[in-house]
């Protein structure tokens, strides 16, 4: 047997949706014409693409989520080929998947999303939001086209283009004795408690700051979530070291914080969009990136990163 773009589809929709009954749905085709489909697409590579729980829906296995990832690549040129023997070789259209890192896709990422659909309203993005580790691995397993994150830890597979560089900053509860000052020194700080954002590499990368001043942090509170440790830090718990900057200095419990630039010397953190080496680049991913860069070329005028 030959395979054929259905079995490709239909592969590709019950890996997303979970569940062969689901994508027969979205796919207006009946359940079992898609679990035949993905049973002749495992036939034809001679592996295991997924694997079938009982009344529970369908997981994948590492292979599939490799051949998952070709197949999307598959389906989007299918798409650009089939939009350009109709004349419409110029519009974007299909589902974009992007990985953004927790702490800045809320302040970032909105306004992004909104700039992309009126510029390529057939364009969907699904976003994925997680800690760096997170996102990286789910853009080296191919379960993402394109990611927004700091350059930490990313391996010789992906390819990072810089889109802004963020310095750290200390933030303060707005009554503390430091609220007025231009500047602050980690030194002046060290003996009170540091609420720390405890998400895998930030937590790293932030107390290698006081290593290499040569001081220890006393942490009075962790938190993974960075809300939480404004509003920590707005209650007068402590203080904190953060990249990403908020708008506004309120915090969700009606609190209120300041940022002051540190007086020490820290290099400044590399926001990237990353992709991967080995997947050629669809129309969408290179129509999106030229959106991100734009969209933090013009934040970055405006003071706004």
């Amino acid at each position: 047997m030959t395979y054929t773009l259905r079995h490709v589809r239909y592969f590709a929709a019950a890996a997303e949706a979970g569940s062969v009954t689901a994508a027969a749905q979205a796919l207006h085709v009946s359940q079992p014409s898609v679990s035949t489909a993905i049973a002749e697409l495992e036939a034809e590579f001679g592996v295991q693409l997924l694997v079938r729980h009982h009344a529970q829906g369908i997981s994948l296995t590492p292979a599939g989520r490799r051949i998952l990832a070709e197949a999307r690549e598959l389906l989007d040129r299918a798409r650009a080929f089939e939009a350009h023997a109709r004349g419409q070789a110029e519009e974007i259209a299909g589902t974009l998947e992007l990985g953004c890192f927790v702490t800045f896709a809320p302040i970032y990422l909105p306004r992004l999303l909104a700039e992309a659909r009126a510029r390529h309203p057939a364009m969907a993005v699904r976003v994925r939001e997680g800690s760096l580790d997170a996102v990286r691995e789910a853009l080296e397993a191919g379960e993402t086209d394109l990611a927004i994150l700091y350059d930490m830890g990313l391996g010789q597979a992906v390819e990072t283009e810089e889109l802004a560089r963020l310095p750290t900053y200390a933030l303060l509860p707005a009554h503390h004795r430091l609220a007025k000052a231009e500047r602050v020194a980690l030194a002046e700080l060290a003996e009170e408690p540091l609420v720390l954002l405890d998400l895998p590499a930030s937590r790293e990368f932030f107390l290698s700051i006081f290593m290499a001043l040569g001081l220890e942090p006393r942490i009075g509170q962790r938190s993974s979530s960075y809300e939480m440790v404004r509003g920590l830090v707005a209650q007068g718990h402590g203080y904190t070291l953060l990249n990403t900057r908020p708008a506004t200095e309120a915090t969700y419990g009606g609190g209120r914080v300041v940022a002051k630039p540190l007086k020490d010397r820290v290099p400044k953190t590399r926001v990237v969009l990353a992709r991967l080496k080995r997947a050629l680049p669809t129309r969408m991913a290179e129509a999106f990136a030229a959106l991100a860069r734009a969209h933090f070329k013009a934040a970055r005028a405006t003071g706004g990163v």
